[in-house]
């Protein structure tokens, strides 16, 4: 089954206060739209809904994300729509719909929610009202309200793609939520338990008790990678993914590439995977002289597939020669496109030895990396 999700991001947000909309704000060191886009990633095709003029802010903010942004309307029923819309050349089973002022969204509950539509056209999560309920007029209480069978609405909402999208081109407008569309157009729809931590940023205190939970429900793993190829004939090196010049090859049952190796291995390390031989092992002959961008394609694979984004690598070389320093930003552009991430998430920076060492005496070259990867 295909999944879209359509992350609604075109309001304003003035109620949250600062210079710009909450959804370019910042919280526990990343814009919230950034957040919420990053835990729907590995899970669905990514469809951004923005205010006309912040086109050029939401490209900066989804860099590195397959993300299609697309223009939303004057009211969120019609961004949804303008979302819905912008799948129909290539329509998905299912559509989530979801609020960027929700960073905190728990894959759990995202899950879950894809669940619940294989038995009904739409599901939504959804918190029971515990509290007393009143109604109030100029600082008084004016009455009392039976809270049973009453619910605080939540996202993503869940909905079969195309039934959704009918619902939406039937509507006169206005609605609250995809909910309210749904079922007046007919649709059923489940409730899902939500989360309490799924909250929205709607005032200025808000981003603290965002930020809270984003740093304390942080699943971090680090790996590292170590890999050395020795020199022998050849006109040229493959390293991080860019042919260097050089008078010698290095040598190896693949394309020898000591970077995207080691930076593969921090991968699989952090993810507690093995190594490269685990997956592509050296005896196997289709492997023989293969480019190792299939090597790291895969362990960014697996690590988005368990739940993880890339947050940074870091790759150091170690040789005398070739000179690393010329193509260092290239190398840094090719393993970014690589990972599909950001290029200020990946380093590759080179040191010697002081001529000690196999690596001193020009024997070869030796790297070593770094990778981090956050729970998404």
């Amino acid at each position: 089954m295909q999944t879209a999700a359509i992350i609604v991001a075109a309001g304003r947000g003035t109620r949250a206060g600062g210079p710009v909309a909450k959804q370019w704000q910042s919280v526990a060191g990343r814009p919230v739209a950034r957040w919420t886009l990053e835990v729907f990633a590995p899970v669905a095709q990514l469809i951004l809904v923005v205010h006309p003029e912040d086109s050029a802010r939401a490209a900066a903010v989804a860099q590195g994300l397959d993300v299609t942004i697309v223009e939303g309307g004057a009211t969120r029923d019609a961004s949804v729509r303008a979302g819905l819309e912008a799948l129909s050349a290539a329509a998905p089973d299912l559509v989530l719909i979801h609020d960027v002022a929700r960073p905190c969204v728990s894959r759990g509950l995202i899950d879950r929610v894809i669940a619940a539509l294989a038995t009904s056209p739409g599901a939504a999560p959804a918190l029971a009202v515990t509290d007393a309920l009143w109604s109030g007029a100029d600082g008084q209480v004016t009455g009392t309200h039976d809270r049973a069978g009453l619910y605080r609405a939540q996202t993503p909402q869940g909905f079969r793609y195309a039934e959704i999208l009918a619902a939406h081109r039937a509507h006169t407008g206005g609605a609250a939520d995809d909910v309210e569309v749904a079922r007046a157009s007919g649709l059923d729809v489940a409730i899902v338990p939500g989360e309490e931590r799924n909250l929205k940023i709607t005032g200025p205190e808000d981003f603290a008790r965002a930020a809270t939970l984003l740093e304390t429900g942080m699943d971090i793993r680090l790996g590292n990678g170590f890999d050395v190829h020795r020199f022998g004939p050849g006109d040229h090196v493959m390293l991080c993914g860019v042919r260097v010049p050089h008078p010698r090859g290095l040598v190896g049952h693949s394309d020898a590439d000591v970077g995207l190796h080691a930076v593969t291995d921090a991968l699989y390390g952090a993810l507690a995977e093995g190594d490269i031989g685990r997956h592509f092992p050296p005896s196997d002959p289709q492997w023989k002289g293969a480019e190792s961008h299939v090597f790291l394609r895969h362990a960014c694979k697996l690590a988005r597939e368990k739940g993880f984004a890339i947050s940074n690598v870091d790759c150091t070389l170690i040789c005398e020669q070739p000179k690393i320093g010329p193509h260092a930003e290239a190398m840094m552009q090719a393993m970014a496109a690589i990972m599909d991430v950001a290029p200020d998430r990946v380093s590759v920076k080179a040191t010697t030895s002081e001529r000690l060492g196999f690596t001193g005496r020009e024997e070869g070259i030796a790297a070593l990396a770094t990778a981090t990867l956050v729970a998404s």
